[in-house]
């Protein structure tokens, strides 16, 4: 997402009805995590302690840490209680939301974006990383890529630097967005849960 699309899509987001579908899509931009993991997130996988989310194993067949910014902890902090396993709960088989095409489309449409995919918030993130002088290695341990070239700097990586470039760069995106960085801000967003 360009600097120009996110003040439309912050608030066409902050107009979705939906709360399960809104925090989705917003803890999809702000993990970097791949659609099917932000899908499937379960409450065992949180640590609000540290801060984190342990995704047991992800579409390279590795495990991944990813570090929770205040906007995402704000974000999780609300939706507990909503369901015992699932973060994002569905009433489908499966028990979670597995494909929110339509509402996504209802989000591109009022903000007036188009050809914009749920994985390309993960590019998102990725992009304002580096825009915001984030290091490849840092991007591609947030994003966890797994390369050959670069495995050996992975597993050196401290996560505070993870921590600190994907916080960086999400409010680099608010800020873009016309959103204020404090967390208070965010709660635009959430205003339709009453």
């Amino acid at each position: 997402m360009q600097a120009d699309e996110l003040p439309r899509f912050f608030e066409s987001l902050g107009q979705e009805e939906n709360t399960t579908i809104r925090d989705y899509v917003l803890m999809s931009l702000l993990t970097g995590a791949r659609r099917t993991n932000v899908l499937e997130m379960q409450w065992q996988q949180i640590s609000f302690e540290r801060q984190e989310w342990r995704i047991p194993m992800t579409k390279n067949g590795t495990a991944q840490v990813i570090p929770l910014g205040p906007e995402a902890v704000d974000i999780l902090r609300d939706r507990q209680g909503c369901c015992d396993t699932w973060v994002f709960p569905s009433s489908g088989k499966t028990g979670h939301l597995v494909e929110p095409k339509k509402a996504w489309a209802r989000i591109l449409k009022r903000a007036n974006i188009e050809s914009l995919r749920i994985h390309d918030l993960r590019r998102s993130l990725g992009s304002w990383q580096a825009k915001t002088g984030a290091s490849l290695s840092v991007i591609g341990k947030s994003l966890n890529h797994k390369s050959v070239n670069t495995t050996q700097i992975y597993a050196r990586l401290d996560i505070d630097p993870v921590r600190d470039s994907m916080n960086k760069a999400t409010s680099a995106m608010f800020e873009a967005g016309g959103m204020k960085k404090e967390s208070a801000q965010i709660i635009q967003l959430k205003q339709a849960r009453g």
